[in-house]
């Protein structure tokens, strides 16, 4: 844009403005009118004796006083009052219902169109928002959803109001600026605060059983047949007369650190969704599953830079400010920086923890200088990398062969898979657990493991 351009645009942007706020339509109603009055003019002419101009003024006449009298009954704009009700949060690609009240000072009889501000990411309404206004208020209801993840801004709403007459509409601008987070999907983590504590469920399915074993004594109960003799309580089954057993549980309080890799690789789509939002979803569940049983949770959003850090702490509570802090996290086009993030969770973070990295498995094959800074961090930590894994990959690995192009495709991704195999057999031989996922599958093993370890009280 030129500087003359500059100097121009204020006055133009003014122009536009006044335009959408103030600006009068005329309806088909209107230029069908028009266009018969027209004829009757033109027949006017044909006929001679004068009889032409007579019909345009009369035609001319009759349409300005229709037209004064049409404005006139509508509502002046700086008299209507327009209210939003919508959500302040919602899940991605969850539909919410979003209300749109026009009030008038008195009662009026008009045909209301409505138009909203939808940021571009919204699914937009199939049909025209309109609807019938009789007496002092009108409402509008529709529905949309978002498609991406973050923070949204509704900030006008354009009305179109047409009279009894009907032959022009009045249009207005209103401002009326609101925000809505578009949250993960945050159906599996409302299934596991909503399961009962030994019957967590995560999309349908059963993810934690009885706990086995643990050091942490928990309760007294009756012996049943398959408890360990060894924890019988003798004392409480000489008062009850009963036998009474110990329960134990894995020890509470220990801490859950997730690292989120923002890096360019997650922002590669799997099966229409991102990697970062996969592992999003993946690592709230988790973090719902660690705070529901008691243990801290902190959280690590990472690309070339640390983009967010929440320190451990535990209650459900913390969960809200856990998914407050990540809701927005977007995937930068840069390779992410592990050593920058690992080097900041040994600073912060001193206590042992189970650290579990989501990333991509492509990062754990080739980034240099990864291996050693998780030797170092197993000193301390307990490790476990998840990555998601490519089926595409995977597809190309098991198809059949019909030409050279075909088996050249095959036995490349035959020996990428074999790497990742390699390596994660490197990494477990060193005591560093790896797991390649499908991207299904994600949430369900992270939890799994997570408990695994919990259970066998390797945190």
């Amino acid at each position: 844009m030129t500087t003359s351009s500059r100097k121009r645009w204020p006055r133009f942007r003014s122009l536009v403005d006044a335009l959408e706020k103030r600006l009068i339509v005329p309806t088909p109603r209107m230029a069908l009118l028009t266009g018969a009055g027209a004829v009757l003019v033109g027949v006017g002419y044909a006929a001679g004796s004068g009889a032409g101009a007579a019909v345009q003024w009369l035609v001319c006449g009759v349409l300005l006083g229709l037209s004064v009298l049409d404005l006139s009954l509508l509502p002046r704009r700086r008299s209507l009052r327009v209210s939003r009700s919508l959500p302040g949060q919602a899940d991605i690609g969850s539909p919410f219902e979003v209300t749109v009240r026009a009030e008038a000072p008195q009662p009026v009889s008009l045909r209301l169109t409505m138009a909203d501000d939808l940021p571009q990411t919204f699914v937009t309404p199939g049909e025209p928002l309109t609807t019938a206004w009789g007496g002092k208020a009108a409402e509008i209801r529709y529905r949309t959803l978002g498609r991406e993840r973050g923070e949204y801004h509704f900030r006008s709403v354009w009305l179109r109001l047409r009279g009894r007459i009907g032959l022009w509409e009045k249009q207005a601008r209103l401002e009326l600026e609101q925000t809505i987070r578009i949250y993960p999907d945050m159906s599996g983590v409302r299934g596991i605060l909503s399961s009962m504590q030994n019957q967590l469920t995560l999309e349908g399915r059963r993810i934690y059983r009885k706990e086995r074993s643990g050091s942490e004594f928990h309760a007294i109960r009756e012996y049943v047949p398959d408890d360990d003799p060894r924890f019988v309580n003798w004392r409480a089954s000489a008062r009850s007369r009963t036998l009474m057993t110990n329960v134990f549980r894995p020890e509470r309080g220990k801490v859950v650190t997730i690292l989120l890799d923002c890096g360019r690789m997650m922002g590669i789509e799997l099966d229409g969704r991102t990697k970062l939002d996969v592992s999003l979803e993946a690592a709230l569940a988790l973090a719902a599953v660690a705070l529901k049983q008691g243990d801290k949770v902190g959280l690590l959003a990472f690309s070339n830079r640390v983009k967010a850090y929440v320190p451990p702490d535990s209650g459900l509570l913390h969960l809200q400010t856990l998914t407050a802090a990540v809701y927005n996290l977007q995937s930068d086009f840069v390779e992410a920086s592990y050593s920058t993030a690992l080097q900041h969770l040994l600073r912060v973070q001193k206590k042992r923890s189970l650290t579990v990295l989501f990333s991509d498995m492509d990062n754990y094959m080739f980034e240099e200088g990864l291996r050693p800074l998780l030797m170092r961090l197993k000193r301390q930590h307990r490790i476990l990398l998840l990555g998601l894994r490519d089926e595409v990959l995977q597809r190309w690995a098991s198809a059949e062969t019909a030409g050279r192009r075909q088996a050249y495709v095959k036995s490349v991704a035959h020996k990428f898979t074999v790497d990742r195999q390699t390596v994660a057999a490197e990494m477990a031989a060193g005591g560093i657990d790896i797991v390649d996922v499908p991207v299904g599958q994600l949430a369900w093993t992270a939890v799994n493991r997570y408990l695994d370890l919990k259970s066998n009280d390797s945190i």
